[in-house]
């Protein structure tokens, strides 16, 4: 990326990021160290369901909660944030999977948290509907 000036263009360093959400991620390296969502909820001294909406991307984190995020997840705050940088590396013990095997395993994580978003969601559409008809 160049941004051009009158008779010169100042050179910037692509940055790439990782394409995933600030949700994605911090089930990436929640999983990457393997702690439990209740575990990490504990070690912010958070409810659960803080931190799951935060890992379902219904929402962020303020500022200090996500340096003690990073912190815990020994991750950087720009990773987290935007993907910048180094991600955490796979889960100890997976190096000797084979790479279907552990597609296998993600698309079950995956699928592990669609039934959890599809509970959700049905559960505020039943609300939805009860508030309607009272």
């Amino acid at each position: 990326m160049t941004i051009a000036g009158e008779n010169n263009t100042i050179p910037f360093p692509a940055i790439r990021t990782d394409g995933d959400t600030l949700g994605g991620r911090i089930w990436r390296a929640r999983d990457a160290i393997g702690l439990s969502l209740e575990d990490l909820a504990a070690r912010l001294g958070l409810p659960q369901d803080t931190v799951g909406g935060w890992e379902s991307d219904r929402a962020e984190p303020d500022t200090k909660a996500l340096f003690m995020l990073a912190g815990v997840l020994s991750v950087s705050p720009s990773w987290l944030i935007a993907g910048i940088g180094d991600a955490p590396s796979d889960p100890a013990g997976d190096e000797h999977l084979h790479p279907l095997l552990r597609q296998l395993r993600e698309v079950h994580q995956l699928h592990e948290r669609t039934g959890k978003a599809i509970a959700a969601l049905e559960a505020e559409i039943a609300r939805l509907i009860q508030k309607d008809q009272a």
